[in-house]
């Protein structure tokens, strides 16, 4: 019995960890504490995937309180942000560690 709620935990992680089936996937790219592109455009109510790749030699963390999403790349590493499912509307984000000069919108439309 002990094995099975372990094999049925187990699913149920990888669950929670996975992809959305279907999610749109858009490609970001952090260098020179810079976002590029800096506004990102989405279908409404679909889950999303940030694909994001820092170029830069040190970490950054991808940050957004209304997206209610952090998540930090390393320096030369690519990581993935989940989006859950938006209403129409604008959700800033910015790099954590480089406010000033990361920073970003992601537009549900």
């Amino acid at each position: 019995m002990k094995l099975l709620l372990s094999a049925v935990s187990a699913a149920a992680l990888a669950l929670v960890l996975a992809q959305p089936a279907g999610a749109a996937e858009y490609k970001v790219t952090l260098k020179d504490h810079r976002f590029t592109p800096s506004t990102i455009k989405v279908k409404a109510g679909e889950p999303n995937v940030i694909i994001l790749t820092n170029e830069d030699p040190t970490a950054d963390e991808f940050d957004s309180e209304s997206l209610k999403v952090e998540k930090v790349v390393a320096g030369h590493t690519t990581g993935k942000v989940r989006i859950r499912p938006l209403s129409p509307g604008r959700y800033p984000f910015m790099g954590e560690y480089h406010a000033k000069t990361a920073q970003g919108v992601v537009i549900a439309e």
